[in-house]
């Protein structure tokens, strides 16, 4: 193949790319913001300082919040404890942090109504414990932290594979603690994979809607996060209402690619071999 062949098959597979991204993204978020200012600017101010979508926005923003912290703990430990050591087991583990990948989420929240709910499982134990996870807010962090449970862990276990653990046991042998050779070693080395990992965990967090919706039991002012105070008002035929709505899950969603943009400009700049890998 000549040079000037690939460089029309390049500027091909660009062109083809640009395109159908622009079809998936820019044509939606269009529409969304037409149907939003369909009854002019007053309208839209209206449906966004809604009492009931600013308490949706706010328990989207708890949710995300608690169980974004939870998986990060979670994920450095997995992606540790999975990179490090040798044990049995070890394929299961790797196959349940993926499950959320393959588990539709809205059988994962029938799953949960199944143990938590007042026929569940565990009825009998929340009785006694006076715990209310089903149609409460508790139920929408544990659904939030499964389906978010790979994204962390799994943007760090090829990092940590990749870099290999020469580091930390020269750090041992040296000695320092097992608490030193984390922060000063193994932190700095998965700082950017971390942060990536996080901002990816937070988008889905943010726009959960299957395992969520089957665990709010929609109670509107409660249990209604964003995306299904969305649904509710699309439901009810208040489209400028559900499409204002919508529109701020578009700028949270703006919001993290902002961040994920400046982020990727950053490891370019940190580490100059990965300049071509994300040009």
């Amino acid at each position: 193949m000549n040079r000037t062949e690939s460089r029309w098959i390049k500027y091909s597979l660009v062109g083809i790319v640009y395109f159908l991204s622009s079809i998936i993204l820019f044509l939606p978020l269009i529409n969304v913001f037409t149907e939003a200012f369909a009854d002019g600017v007053s309208a839209y101010i209206k449906g966004i300082s809604a009492s009931e979508t600013i308490t949706a926005l706010w328990l989207s923003i708890k949710v995300a919040a608690i169980s974004v912290p939870i998986n990060t703990v979670f994920g450095i430990i997995a992606a540790f404890l999975l990179t490090r050591f040798t044990f049995v087991g070890k394929n299961i583990l790797m196959t349940i942090i993926d499950s959320p990948f393959a588990v539709s989420p809205v059988i994962s929240g029938l799953i949960f109504l199944l143990i938590f709910g007042k026929q569940g499982w565990m009825s009998s134990t929340m009785e006694s414990l006076n715990l209310e996870i089903v149609f409460n807010t508790p139920g929408l962090i544990i659904a939030t932290c499964f389906i978010t449970l790979p994204f962390v862990v799994r943007e760090l276990i090829p990092l940590m594979e990749s870099q290999g653990k020469e580091e930390e046991e020269a750090g041992l042998l040296l000695g320092a603690s097992m608490l030193q050779t984390f922060i000063k070693i193994i932190v700095p080395n998965i700082k950017w994979g971390l942060v990536y990992g996080i901002i990816l965990c937070n988008a889905r967090a943010m726009g959960e809607f299957g395992a969520v919706s089957v665990l709010s039991g929609h109670i509107r002012g409660k249990t209604n996060t964003l995306p299904l105070e969305v649904e509710m008002m699309y439901n009810e035929y208040n489209s400028v209402g559900a499409f204002s709505a919508a529109s701020l899950l578009v700028f949270l969603s703006l919001g993290t690619l902002i961040i994920k943009f400046f982020l990727e400009k950053k490891i370019q700049i940190e580490s100059p071999n990965n300049k071509e890998l994300t040009k």
